[in-house]
């Protein structure tokens, strides 16, 4: 399931991954998480585990095990398929270095499942400079997939894919903090879902529609650019505007706006809540209903490149524990979390819903729910 498997890749670099934003190496940390997913006929959950230490003065180390185990069929594939379960096992190693002013990282990840297999590794480099008011940040990736298809052993497809990325990031005043981030991906070879079809209009079938596989370009290549600003609150709060633009070479445009509000009770606990706007159009090879078998050379009805709209709102809450007398130095910390989103798809219609003629079926909505449980220690 490329768009799922994608998906959760995202999830777990963003568990992973830590601001180089100064040159201070990151604190020595320990995480446990419970996550779940449930939205859209998918159910996705697993726990992760993360450590990260200092190994003297210049060195950290960090180590990152995620296992999610999927089960159910999204809407655009239960139409040809049955639903299905699969594990999948992620692992992450990075070193980062301290010398002077800069912080040098570099990371190997690996995913496993039954018939997708990624392999990346990543550097960057993260650097203070006038006085350490401005940090300037690259980072570069490069990846390998091996894509299978159940049930077909004579099917086996790669897949190679180029990140790079600059940033910089600016205190502005004591209280306003800004970072510019552009991103730049390439892909080449196998982009679609191995079980993914597209439908075309059959006026000898019963449904008025027939299948066949999609068929996507083999190579993609996008742009990002995003800005950020955080403002710190005189009463210990602090509010957090982000703006992002995405383009890809399929045509696809997309814009995105969040707001996120921290608020500290006390010592031990911390309130947050955040709301996010995201709105995209559809790729030029797109449609959910084609004229014609072969239509185009390349043609696709995943939903996720169809024209379509998100809002999703979340709240959470830290605790931070007193210290352990066994252990002085650790700082124990709970962490829950709650996401809800609506998706809101303008050309992606639910072909599930009988006696409806073909391409008038009803527009497909999608409500998800996100948990996650983190419980941290650091020292």
């Amino acid at each position: 399931m490329a768009v799922t498997k994608r998906q959760l890749l995202a999830l777990s670099v963003l568990l992973f991954s830590t601001s180089l934003s100064a040159a201070v190496l990151p604190d020595n940390r320990i995480d446990l998480m419970q996550h779940s997913y449930q939205g859209g006929g998918v159910s996705i959950d697993g726990p992760a585990l993360m450590l990260r230490s200092k190994i003297g003065e210049q060195v950290s180390v960090s180590g990152f095990y995620y296992v999610d185990t999927v089960s159910g069929a999204s809407i655009d594939v239960i139409a040809t398929a049955s639903a299905y379960s699969e594990t999948r096992i992620e692992s992450r190693v990075g070193l980062d270095y301290l010398t002077g002013n800069s912080i040098l990282s570099l990371n190997y990840a690996q995913s496993d499942e039954d018939d997708y297999n990624a392999r990346s590794v990543s550097f960057g480099v993260a650097h203070d400079t006038f006085g350490g008011m401005t940090t300037l940040s690259l980072n570069a990736a490069v990846g390998d997939d091996e894509i299978g298809r159940n049930g077909d052993e004579s099917f086996s497809e790669e897949l190679r894919r180029y990140s790079y990325s600059l940033g910089i990031t600016q205190v502005l005043t004591t209280r306003w903090i800004s970072a510019l981030n552009a991103e730049v991906d390439m892909e080449q070879g196998f982009l679609n879902n191995p079980y993914r079809s597209v439908r075309f209009r059959d006026p000898l079938s019963e449904l008025g529609y027939g299948y066949q596989f999609e068929i996507y370009p083999n190579t993609r290549n996008s742009f990002a650019l995003g800005l950020v600003n955080k403002f710190y609150l005189p009463y210990r709060a602090a509010l957090t505007a982000s703006l992002r633009h995405y383009q890809d070479s399929w045509d696809i445009q997309a814009f995105d706006a969040e707001l996120e509000y921290v608020h500290p009770l006390g010592e031990r606990w911390v309130l947050d809540s955040h709301v996010r706007w995201y709105q995209q159009g559809q790729a030029s090879f797109y449609a959910d209903l084609f004229e014609f078998a072969d239509q185009q050379n390349f043609m696709a009805r995943d939903k996720e490149l169809s024209d379509f709209n998100n809002l999703s709102i979340g709240v959470g809450a830290s605790y931070r524990f007193a210290s352990w007398s066994w252990w002085p130095a650790a700082k124990p910390e709970l962490n829950l979390e709650w996401d809800h989103i609506r998706f809101n798809y303008n050309n992606f219609r639910n072909v599930t819903v009988p006696g409806t003629e073909a391409g008038a079926e009803p527009l497909y909505r999608l409500t998800a729910n996100v948990y996650r449980a983190f419980f941290s220690v650091y020292f």
